[in-house]
């Protein structure tokens, strides 16, 4: 498959950024999947400048329901015709962040939560060719700090996420994790995959939400690097993270982690 990124905080590459996270797979089987739409239609016009069409995508996933993930729904379902969305059922759920002017809600707009194309996920969802959806994620082990300043639905309590899903895809000897935020931890959703799916993950890609930790420099160190050495107990699967993981921690990483993870910013496009 190829993995083209549209959206990313960052580019190598020259593309206009936003923050926020869109991912395009191009299946060997000729199937073509979009994996969030970023903030707006900036998804669709850095597409278009990488050769990529919106219109031939074949189905769609909504990750989790905030604004940086989500905000180009509108414009997809404008300018595709056919395909499905996926998201979960709690996608439309109001969303919060707490930031130093008061809460801002960071959800996505109920106006389209009745459109005959979307699909509302449970916990698990079995799709054809290969295609997992999950969530239901649990455990603490390496939960992002930064979640304490996300709240949902009621803005004085602490979201869940119980609205964020990810995507396994299968194809020849690849078994590959897609995870938008990694908001429910992503050696916890990496546990939850293999248990789903039965296999240990080749490849994951995700934005890790290291971003916002709140920790000191020496904690978060600590935390960034242990969290490294963690996922480099998988010795044979490979990490591309992204977005909200934050260069800084990505660097961190990178220094424990060396070749087994790298950066993939808006533009870069992966072969794998």
């Amino acid at each position: 498959m190829i993995i083209t990124s549209l959206i990313d905080n960052i580019s190598m590459k020259g593309m206009a950024t936003e923050h926020g996270l869109s991912l395009h797979m191009h299946l060997n089987d000729g199937r073509r999947i979009l994996f969030d739409m970023g903030q707006g239609r900036l998804f669709m016009e850095n597409a278009e400048r990488l050769g990529i069409s919106v219109k031939d995508v074949d189905m769609a996933v909504v990750s989790h329901g905030h604004y940086d993930h989500g905000g180009g729904l509108r414009v997809f379902l404008e300018n595709n015709d056919k395909a499905k969305v996926y998201m979960s059922r709690y996608a439309f759920e109001p969303h919060f962040s707490l930031r130093d002017t008061g809460m801002k809600n960071i959800g996505l707009s109920s106006e389209l939560s009745s459109n005959d194309r979307l699909v509302y996920c449970d916990n698990l969802q079995t799709l054809d060719g290969g295609i997992t959806l999950f969530s239901g994620v649990h455990g603490d082990s390496f939960y992002p700090r930064g979640n304490r300043l996300l709240y949902g639905p009621v803005n004085r309590v602490h979201d869940d996420f119980r609205h964020e899903q990810s995507m396994v895809i299968e194809e020849d000897d690849k078994t590959v994790l897609f995870a938008g935020c990694a908001h429910a931890g992503i050696v916890n959703i990496i546990h939850q995959a293999e248990r789903v799916v039965g296999k240990r993950m080749t490849h994951i890609f995700a934005g890790m939400h290291l971003v916002k930790s709140g920790l000191e420099e020496k904690e978060e160190r600590d935390f960034v690097c242990a969290l490294a050495d963690r996922l480099m107990e998988h010795p044979n699967s490979k990490y591309v993270t992204m977005h909200c993981t934050g260069i800084g921690q990505y660097e961190m990483m990178k220094d424990r982690m060396c070749d087994a993870i790298v950066y993939m910013s808006c533009g870069d496009k992966m072969r794998i």
